[in-house]
């Protein structure tokens, strides 16, 4: 399974997990729209599971690797920030429908085009014992703009010119131009506060031992190194208390470990379970595998346009002869939909009802037309040539949809050979140049941060950290600068769907399918999102007893 890990404090990255992973991988103002479950016979989209009881002593949950830190500047990989998340909490949240809401800060305006003031929850406490101040603030973020930090998120602040006090519970930030992004990703990990004193006092061991020093309904307890993380309910949390009084994240970095751990009960739940294992959780009696929006895409990443692929027309063969269905059953094990955008629909939520229409009218094709793909390679010369896809053991759904690449190709008369790259070499596809020397494409599940199609569309703007074929349109860029300076959601929107667009007819990713979020729980717990929103909101202060 492929997903982002890492972000370049360049631009942001969508990166690969760990060596040991082997499973899966906004100002909105309305909830995403509900899936089109035509093609979902074997699954459907929860909005939430059933709300936990208050009262329960601990519970435990799986997780596919250790986090290497919970420094927040680095949160951006899934092990990271499923624990991070209920432990610092950011300016703004991301709430459960995937929508945007108020978090440490109480109030978020923008009382012109390049000025943001967050007014800040009174009497909010940190884990330290301090009390939060706009000092705290613009600290917190200004740890995000040191380069010294390499932080992952420092892309977000591109624009920003200033971060200052302008009150004892206010902070004001000043941008350069208009970012449509900003204030949205100041729900994420890029808006965690922290307290300054607590970060200072923790000196270069921040975020790998003692106290994260921030405001969460779970304060961090025992790190056991190469075993688990403890969470402990703060009780002197501003907002609902955990209703759970403790959570112990246990690291099982082998699949099968981990889904054996969730059928005995070892583990009350978990995240990211391995498609291969969907069947055997449904049916196992002893707890609920729940599907939610994971505003995921999986796609066939084009690394390189300068050998054959540089001609579209073996792109849009390679496209038109790929079995679809046939992977989101065999990879996906059925949860999830054919897709020929390269969003989800579920991001478009706040456009206008044209603009949604305009956005997925006549995108990239996703039934097989193999007379059609087979004319195209003719046309193209490049009958018999060869092209190169990485795959790995990493995950079933990187592994069959590298195959169903290859058997497209076998069908048209093109020669695509298998790299097979081991887990941990296969992370440095996202990160080193040097690593994709030799590689055409490679399968990719892409999760937006934030509920707009930015987050994707922006990779290919000219010199974008993953635009890794090198494309580059003058008017591609300026669309998407135009699209971040729009203040108004509306023209934002028209001009993402401007780029989608574009994107679908360079076919600059293959898109294949959406991919939903999937959660399982015992018999024994409940209350956890189904929605991806767990990677930036307290999701286990709701885990409490099944009712």
């Amino acid at each position: 399974m492929t997903h982002r890990q890492y972000r370049s404090a360049a631009v942001r990255a969508s990166a690969l997990a760990a060596a040991a992973l082997l499973a899966l991988t906004a100002s909105a103002c309305s909830g995403p729209p509900k899936a089109d479950t035509a093609d979902a016979a074997a699954f459907k989209l929860s909005a939430g599971t059933p709300a936990g009881k208050a009262g329960l002593d601990s519970f435990s949950w799986a997780v596919y690797a250790e986090p290497p830190t919970l420094d927040y500047v680095s949160a951006f990989g899934y092990p990271q920030n499923t624990v991070l998340s209920n432990v610092c909490e950011s300016l703004m949240r991301w709430n459960p429908d995937l929508t945007l809401g108020p978090g440490l800060a109480e109030k978020a305006t923008n009382p012109d085009p390049n000025t943001w003031v967050y007014d800040l929850r009174p009497n909010v406490r940190f884990h330290d014992g301090g009390t939060l101040t706009a000092d705290d603030v613009v600290y917190s973020l200004g740890r995000q703009m040191n380069p010294d930090n390499a932080a992952a998120w420092a892309q977000q602040f591109q624009h920003v010119s200033s971060i200052t006090r302008t009150g004892p519970l206010q902070v004001t930030v000043k941008l350069t131009q208009p970012d449509s992004q900003f204030n949205q990703y100041m729900a994420t990990a890029a808006g965690v506060i922290a307290s300054k004193a607590g970060v200072e006092a923790a000196g270069k061991d921040y975020g790998t031992t003692g106290s994260l020093a921030c405001t969460g309904p779970f304060k961090l307890g025992a790190w056991t190194k190469g075993q688990s993380i403890e969470l402990e309910r703060f009780d002197g949390y501003w907002g609902n208390k955990a209703k759970a009084g403790k959570a112990v994240f246990r690291f099982l970095t082998d699949p099968s470990a981990r889904v054996n751990a969730l059928l005995s009960g070892e583990a009350d739940g978990g995240y990211l379970i391995p498609t291969e294992a969907y069947q055997r959780l449904r049916s196992g009696g002893n707890g609920t595998l729940y599907h939610g929006e994971g505003l995921s895409t999986v796609n066939v990443n084009v690394t390189n346009m300068k050998g054959v692929l540089g001609d579209l027309r073996v792109r849009q063969a390679l496209s038109l002869a790929l079995d679809r269905s046939g992977f989101v059953k065999a990879g996906l094990g059925g949860a999830g939909q054919v897709t020929g955008s390269l969003t989800s629909k579920a991001v478009w939520a706040g456009a206008p009802e044209t603009v949604r229409t305009q956005a997925f009218t006549g995108l990239t094709p996703t039934e097989p037309d193999l007379a059609r793909a087979k004319a195209l390679i003719q046309e193209a010369g490049a009958t018999g040539k060869s092209i190169t896809v990485a795959t790995s053991p990493i995950g079933l759904d990187v592994s069959v949809l590298a195959t169903a690449v290859q058997a497209a190709g076998a069908k048209i008369g093109l020669d695509v050979k298998l790299k097979t790259i081991a887990p941990n070499a296969f992370t440095a596809l996202f990160t080193d140049p040097q690593a994709r020397e030799g590689i055409d494409m490679f399968p990719e599940t892409y999760y937006d941060s934030i509920t707009d199609p930015l987050d994707l569309l922006a990779n290919f703007k000219t010199g974008a950290y993953q635009n890794f074929a090198g494309y580059s349109d003058p008017a591609y860029d300026g669309l998407v600068d135009e699209a971040v300076k729009a203040t108004d959601p509306a023209l934002r929107y028209a001009l993402s769907a401007k780029l989608q667009k574009t994107a679908s007819e360079q076919l600059l990713w293959i898109p294949v399918a959406e991919w939903p979020t999937a959660v399982f729980l015992n018999k024994r717990i409940s209350g956890a999102p189904t929605t991806i929103s767990y990677l930036y909101q307290p999701w286990a202060a709701e885990v409490g007893a099944a009712p």
